[in-house]
């Protein structure tokens, strides 16, 4: 399968996206008082909260860099593979 310049690109769109919001949201975390046990930020040992907030940023990340490789991937093919290819040649005589 062959995706178009277009569809490739918010493929890659969506990964850079992806890079540029999630690790600001994972500072926000690790800086929120709920992601502490004992309320104050870097003491006491990490909640519910945080681990789950890890765990979505994580999977997260891991989505957009896949989706943004198979965007990159996908450009490529698309230089290999004209979306107008020729047609045929007819058989030698």
């Amino acid at each position: 399968m062959v995706l178009s310049r277009g569809w490739s690109l918010f493929l890659v769109a969506v990964g850079v996206w992806t890079w540029a919001i999630w690790p600001r949201f994972a500072v926000a975390i690790w800086n929120d008082e709920r992601a502490w046990s004992a309320g104050a930020v870097g003491e006491g040992s990490p909640t519910g909260f945080l681990w789950v907030h890890a765990l979505l940023i994580a999977a997260s990340l891991a989505i957009g860099t896949t989706v943004g490789a198979l965007g990159i991937r996908a450009w490529r093919a698309t230089r290999r593979h004209p979306s107008h290819p020729s047609p045929p040649s007819p058989p030698p005589r």
